[in-house]
């Protein structure tokens, strides 16, 4: 017997000719015999015993309890592990490795949850089984009742509903005639089919599968010249209007070939292009997974996951976060056998784009950053501030020159290196062994490339040898232009940058000399976003198994700082490990600091990327002399004043400094004998310093 509450049988009947009503009428009133039980109490009564006191409920509760904790126990991991285990059945040799060992985490993962997952139950059982058991031992009649009651009442909160099945919605009769907008159709299509007068109810009557929409997708296939699919997967649309259908194209193609289709097939389906997404199933050239959006997953800006990020990043084998795809998945760059070029006219967001690698590379400690930059701003300043850039200048190509001369003759000296190893190119293993990853990021490319520019020929054949021979011994390339052109950017050089990644240019021939001959005919033309986005583009990278739409993650400078925010936790990543720039003795650095008796190591002496005497090749007495000329600097400040006497300064410097000893650093140090000065406290002159001739020292020190 069904113990859920029924409604009762409701039949029509045909109209019955009115007939008198016979009997007595009597007037309701509000006197109830003394004793008796309100109507609903003694309903309620007759239900409870009918019903076997509900305990059947209560039962069923419990039970259902335990399905729902199994459920959780097991969670998706059953299912993932069977369909991981199928892919490695059929995946290929070269990638069969890769798919059992996804095998294995899947299997190790879902041992950890259940364990996660048991540990907690128990903790919770343990808890309240005891402070139940404390409690009825030691209460009343009253407190057992109560704790019974509960128990009774939690089972029957569980135990009712959800056997009856959902009534199928009444049948809609349309007093127009009607076409279904498509499953496939985006909003503004099927709102302009109800402007034509179609019922905005009507899709719910008819269309009730997924199934529905499979004749207009082969339809739209077959003009594509794919007449033959199956459909393997056809799930409904998500809450968000996405959804991916999984079919064989029926051997008359491969999904690399249909993937050039993309655009055309968006418009068949009725969306733009940044709302359509082929991939290929592995292990099946002619499977396809059509992923569909009702809105542009690139309109929103997403936070780049560095600000999140606490501990460093493995950029070799983890790569470094620097975008996001259709599907709203985010794509890591390894810096691996990789030189990467970035393109794109002005704002148009390659700076975002860049700085997301170059940040990033910043918080793996074996990634020695040499940045060269192509304008006098201070865009590229903060890396040289935390002291991450092991390299930081700005335009001078006498100095880029002599850096890429300096690459090369360490290209060979990691060369040797490996081969004492018995390496042909650089592992994972050695990377600290030789040094670490070399990382060169020049921006504005054009600055030191373009035609007529002082050493263009030199550096171009610098630039062209080191992408051709420097990938096995770690030595990568990160290029940045806003001119994308042939002058700027030679096909020699271009083709030796493995990661591409276009934004926004003017023409396709520009995006071609990014991407690749041939690439704008394909479809992959960086000329026709419509509309512009900051940070969006097309990537390319072998490595990332990427080739497709990407929108840089939002990682701003000026007005948030947050590129500060994440080279503060770079900085205490490289101190840990000795690798802020003069913490480590650095071949290239050597090398600038002989070829042109400058350092540009954390961007100068002053940070500025000026390059200047290097304050690391101090003597422990001028680093002392340094600091006291600061101090007493530091201290004029506090005082607001530009003259001052030795003992006042003094007392500001504090740590045990007295007034013969800072006057003994100062002159050592280049900044003379006191002189007579003017002090508020003191009548008539006394014997002091000038801020000026502090500062001619401090110059002097500091290199400049």
């Amino acid at each position: 017997m069904s113990t859920a509450a029924q409604h009762p049988h409701l039949t029509v009947v045909p109209d019955q000719p009115t007939a008198p009503l016979e009997g007595t009428v009597v007037e309701k009133t509000a006197a109830v015999e003394k004793g008796a039980r309100p109507a609903w109490l003694a309903a309620a009564a007759t239900h409870a015993k009918d019903n076997h006191l509900y305990l059947p409920l209560v039962g069923r509760g419990y039970l259902r309890l335990g399905a729902r904790w199994l459920d959780r126990y097991h969670d998706d991991y059953p299912t993932l592990i069977a369909a991981a285990r199928k892919e490695s059945r059929e995946a290929p040799a070269a990638k069969k490795k890769e798919a059992k060992q996804h095998v294995r985490d899947l299997r190790a993962d879902h041992l950890r949850h259940r364990f996660t997952y048991t540990g907690v139950t128990v903790g919770w059982v343990a808890a309240g089984g005891t402070g139940l058991a404390v409690a009825t031992a030691t209460g009343s009649l009253w407190v057992d009742l109560a704790a019974g009651f509960g128990a009774y009442l939690y089972g029957l909160r569980h135990g009712i509903g959800g056997d009856e099945p959902a009534a199928a919605p009444a049948a809609v009769q349309l007093t127009t005639p009607y076409q279904a907008p498509s499953r496939f159709m985006s909003a503004s299509g099927a709102a302009s089919l109800l402007a034509n007068g179609q019922s905005e109810a009507a899709p719910a009557a008819v269309e009730t599968t997924p199934a529905s929409d499979e004749p207009e997708l082969r339809r739209i296939l077959a003009q594509l010249g794919y007449p033959n699919i199956t459909i393997i997967d056809n799930p409904p649309m998500n809450a968000d209007g996405i959804r991916t259908i999984v079919f064989d194209l029926g051997g008359t193609g491969t999904v690399t070939e249909l993937s050039r289709k993309t655009e055309s097939l968006a418009a068949g389906l009725g969306r733009d292009l940044t709302m359509v997404d082929i991939d290929k199933v592995p292990g099946n050239a002619g499977r396809a997974s059509l992923w569909t959006a009702d809105s542009d997953p690139f309109e929103a800006a997403k936070p780049s996951p560095l600000l999140q990020q606490q501990g460093p990043i493995d950029s070799w084998k983890d790569g470094i976060p620097v975008a996001f795809g259709k599907r709203g998945n985010t794509i890591k760059l390894p810096l691996i056998n990789q030189n990467t070029l970035v393109g794109g006219m002005a704002r148009s967001g390659k700076g975002v784009g860049a700085s997301n690698l170059i940040a990033g590379a910043a918080m793996d400690a074996m990634v020695n950053l040499r940045i060269v930059a192509g304008k006098h701003n201070g865009e590229w300043d903060p890396y040289a501030r935390a002291g991450v850039a092991s390299t930081y200048f700005k335009p001078s190509p006498e100095r880029l020159l002599a850096l890429l001369q300096g690459l090369l003759a360490d290209k060979d000296r990691r060369e040797r290196d490996l081969g004492r190893h018995r390496k042909s190119k650089l592992i994972h293993g050695l990377i600290g062994t030789i040094g670490g990853i070399e990382l060169l990021v020049v921006d504005e490319l054009a600055t030191y490339t373009r035609p007529g520019k002082p050493l263009r020929d030199e550096i171009l054949a610098a630039l062209e040898e080191l992408s051709q021979v420097s990938l096995g011994a770690g030595i990568l390339m990160l290029l940045i232009t806003q001119y994308p052109e042939v002058d700027v950017l030679p096909t020699g050089l271009a083709m030796n940058c493995g990661t591409k990644w276009a934004m926004r240019v003017d023409t396709a021939a520009q995006s071609n000399a990014i991407l690749g001959a041939g690439s704008a005919g394909a479809g992959r033309d960086a000329s026709k976003f419509a509309p512009p986005r900051p940070g969006l583009g097309w990537l390319v990278n072998p490595f990332a198994d990427v080739t497709d739409l990407a929108r840089s993650f939002d990682l701003d400078e000026d007005e948030r700082g947050e590129i500060s925010l994440v080279l503060q936790r770079a900085t205490e990543i490289r101190r840990a490990a000795g690798r802020l720039a003069g913490q480590w003795d650095d071949p290239i650095e050597r090398h600038l600091l002989n070829a042109t008796g400058l350092s540009s190591a954390a961007g100068g002496p002053k940070n500025d990327g000026q390059p200047g005497r290097s304050v690391t090749q101090l003597t422990g007495e001028q680093r002392l002399q340094l600091d006291a000329i600061r101090g007493a600097l530091s201290a004029m400040d506090q005082l607001g004043r530009s003259e001052a006497q030795l003992d006042e300064m003094a007392e500001i410097i504090g740590d045990a400094m007295t007034p013969d000893g800072l006057g003994a650093l100062l002159r050592a140090g280049g900044a003379g004998g006191t002189v007579k000065v003017t002090v508020p406290h003191k009548e008539g002159r006394v014997n002091g310093y000038r801020r000026a001739d502090l500062e001619d020292a401090l110059k002097f020190l500091d290199g400049a």
